[in-house]
């Protein structure tokens, strides 16, 4: 369902079949882990048993003694680092500390921390061999909470970590001693005081989130040769081909250009993909035996030592009138980064208080290290953790204040021209339209009926991201065109690019042939993340159809020996002078002026103005167990343009998945001595098709203006509303409020003996 008219296209809100579908549905899509090459050699890692520990020594004699095993490698076998911060695409990381993660070196900061690897013959040589590697450890205390780690008494993790300051600080100092507090950041705007001052209602609360994880379904892998030349060529899963590319020649200290990623079908990532665990391990153990070598992660491994999203604590004060203005707003947010600094601590201070127009704010925020493993993206990350608390605390203070929720949103939300506390001015946004699709929608207008039955409304923010994209697409002679991306297809992309150059083009979507190329078989291209796909390598593939267009137009003059200029492209074909000649046609005869006809189109400066999304959702409380069930949820966003409908919603869908489970039942479950305890799917406990119902979807389209047709990425916003729409519900149902992510069954059990003063 679309709120809004929209231009007539041709192929945009289609839902052609996608171009990969028959190789993934008949299982002849490649994966990572499908790789095979001729003299193959299987790698196995140790792994840290322990959280925090010194390595003394490592002892491989007995394993390089092992029949069929042909290298070792350790963390010393990876060049030295020195101190060098490199820009990665979606934000710098400093590189001693990415090495350090792909190989601990001197110390050992999470359970799962890889130490050494084993190429063999076979998988099971490997594993054997890396049980006898020995390795004497100095266990250190471990420190698992953030409020903790940032005690000046605290266990320090990284001796060159200070504290960076952004936004509103004073400068950052290297003079200080080593701190788990990486990054301290605060944005101001108004006067906090005044705004205060001006409230009927003061409201304050606390708030705790869980580390979880991305959950994708593919682990990671990477297959390596390090050929003779000194070539280097990686295949694996990746979310993009070029920061892969440039992660891995960094880390081995040698040429970007030496390397060659070649991205395969990917099982998911939702952000888990970008950093590289396994490429330069299987390069160091490839160079050693002079033979190809494939890694693969088990899932274990994938849950101890892949970067899960950050655990959080967060405080919200706000200010609020008794006819409902929102007046001043105040939060602290504490985000882990892991073993390594780079929490989206940055992302969740922009994003608490996006969705609403507030004169006077502050943002207090803390990237801040402990013993788990360095954090990664997950959809939308750091917005997530924020939207829980602020929209918990806003539908507090409408309850005391008898304050319709979803009114009180209408009148305080985001607009066009509504400055965000970090600085930013909103663009056309269309937080509003989502607000009143939920309203207009057949879901929050019919009754709730039932006892320990409650519904819950949230809203939730993604800035959506430009960088940068590469496009080529060849003029076949049949007059079909083959487009070559850089972008990783996860949710569809290929499609949803190729149907952008078939409309420009004017022909069917299926007259388009989509292809991710590799890193030397295409231009630069950013990771697929951030929700900028569609719009940035959409943006690429309109302009390489541009550049089709005024080729053809070239050729076809010569062909009626007319000047250029007197050529037009339109609906599917060139005309001039009241004659007419079609894609098709025109193709078929291109040996005759010169040959083949290639496009090329790139973006790298338009960037989008932001997505917002509403959500509805009715739950069933059981009050003896505790246990949420829903009955039924309705998500509304704002897509801008729907190229794909079906891809739009199963976005949506799967974000609103993702953040029931995150709502619900997900957590890593650590020991005291930070062991993981839940490293298996049976143990970490994602939904299923029971614990979820039929999701529905509501399409707002209000066009952001950057992009030709309008399109806003749809990827991270869904997952922002749910656990604060749930939390919302619980309250309604039973009421009790849940600060504390995952609401599982024995913490709403927990709440419910409390409010009974049990």
């Amino acid at each position: 369902m679309a709120t809004d008219a929209k231009p007539k296209y041709k192929v945009i809100g289609t839902r052609p079949v996608r171009h990969d579908g028959v190789d993934k549905v008949t299982g002849r899509a490649r994966y990572g882990a499908d790789v095979k090459l001729t003299g193959l050699l299987h790698g196995a890692i140790l792994r840290s048993p322990h959280a925090h520990a010194r390595i003394r020594r490592i002892d491989f004699s007995k394993a390089a003694a092992l029949p069929g095993v042909r290298a070792i490698v350790t963390g010393r076998d990876l060049p030295d680092q020195g101190d060098r911060i490199v820009e990665l695409g979606e934000g710098a990381v400093n590189m001693r500390h990415l090495s350090a993660n792909v190989l601990a070196r001197d110390k050992v900061l999470y359970h799962g921390h890889a130490v050494a690897a084993v190429a063999a013959d076979s998988l099971h040589i490997a594993e054997e061999a890396v049980r006898l590697i020995e390795v004497d450890y100095e266990v250190l205390p471990p420190v698992l909470d953030v409020l903790e780690a940032m005690r000046p008494t605290a266990p320090v993790l990284n001796d060159d970590v200070r504290t960076a300051n952004v936004g509103a600080l004073p400068e950052s100092t290297l003079d200080g001693p080593p701190t788990n507090v990486a990054r301290h950041i605060l944005f101001e705007k108004g006067d906090l005081q005044a705004g205060f001052a001006q409230a009927d209602l003061v409201l304050e609360r606390e708030f705790r989130t869980s580390t979880v994880h991305q959950g994708y379904i593919e682990p990671h892998n990477a297959t390596v040769l390090w050929n003779a030349d000194d070539k280097v060529t990686v295949w694996m899963s990746t979310q993009g081909a070029f920061t892969a590319r440039q992660q891995t020649a960094e880390l081995l200290r040698i040429p970007v250009s030496d390397v060659k990623v070649v991205p395969m079908e990917i099982g998911g990532g939702f952000g888990g993909k970008i950093s590289v665990y396994l490429p330069p391990v299987a390069a160091l153990l490839s160079k050693k035996s002079g033979r190809p070598v494939k890694l693969v992660m088990d899932r274990a491994a994938v849950l101890q030592a892949t970067g899960p999203t950050p655990g959080s604590y967060i405080r919200v004060k706000i200010g609020v009138t008794k006819d409902g203005r929102l007046v001043a707003a105040d939060a602290y947010l504490a985000y882990e980064a892991g073993a390594f600094p780079g929490s989206p601590i940055g992302p969740g201070c922009s994003c608490i208080f996006a969705c609403y127009d507030i004169p006077h704010a502050r943002v207090e925020g803390f990237d801040v290290c402990v013993n788990k493993p360095r954090t990664n993206a997950y959809r939308a990350p750091g917005s997530t953790n924020a939207a829980f608390a602020m929209e918990s605390v806003i539908d507090e203070a409408c309850a005391q204040l008898r304050l319709d929720p979803l009114e009180f949103r209408l009148k305080n939300a985001a607009r066009e021209g509504t400055r965000r506390v970090d600085g930013p001015v909103y663009p056309r946004i269309g937080l509003v339209e989502t607000l009143q699709a939920i309203q207009r929608s057949p879901h929050y207008r019919s009754p709730l009926s039932g006892p320990n039955r409650g519904r819950g409304i949230a809203c939730g923010f993604w800035f959506n991201c430009g960088l940068k994209s590469a496009v080529t697409a060849t003029v076949n002679p049949d007059g079909t065109v083959a487009l070559m991306e850089g972008s990783t297809d996860i949710g569809g992309t290929r499609t949803s690019v190729a149907m952008q150059l078939a409309e420009t083009l004017g022909i069917a979507a299926e007259d388009v042939h989509p292809t991710v190329g590799d890193t030397d078989s295409v231009g630069y291209t950013d990771v697929t993340g951030g929700s900028r796909v569609t719009f940035a390598t959409g943006i690429a593939a309109i302009e390489a159809a541009k550049d089709i267009q005024r080729k053809l137009c070239e050729r076809a003059a010569l062909m009626w020996e007319v000047e250029p200029h007197q050529v037009r492209y339109e609906d599917g074909g060139v005309v001039c002078n009241g004659k007419r000649m079609s894609l098709k046609e025109l193709a078929s005869r291109l040996h005759e002026t010169g040959g083949a006809v290639i496009g090329c189109g790139t973006s790298s400066e338009a960037t989008q103005g932001g997505a917002f999304g509403t959500h509805c959702v009715d739950v069933e409380v059981d009050p003896e167990t505790g246990k949420v069930q829903i009955l039924r949820y309705t998500a509304a966003q704002d897509a801008g343009c729907a190229i794909h409908p079906s891809y739009v919603e199963g976005q949506i869908q799967g974000g609103v998945v993702q953040g029931i489970g995150w709502a619900l039942n997900e957590e890593y479950w650590y020991d005291e001595q930070g062991h993981l305890k839940n490293a298996t799917l049976l143990d970490y406990r994602m939904p299923t098709c029971y614990d979820v119902p039929s999701i529905e979807t509501i399409i707002v389209e209000v066009p952001d203006p950057q992009h030709p047709f309008g399109v806003r990425g749809v990827g991270e916003v869904p997952i922002c509303p749910p656990p604060a729409a749930l939390g919302i519900a619980i309250a309604n149902a039973v009421g009790v409020r849940m600060h504390v992510l995952p609401m599982s069954p024995h913490r709403v059990c927990a709440e419910l003996l409390k409010a009974r003063g049990g």
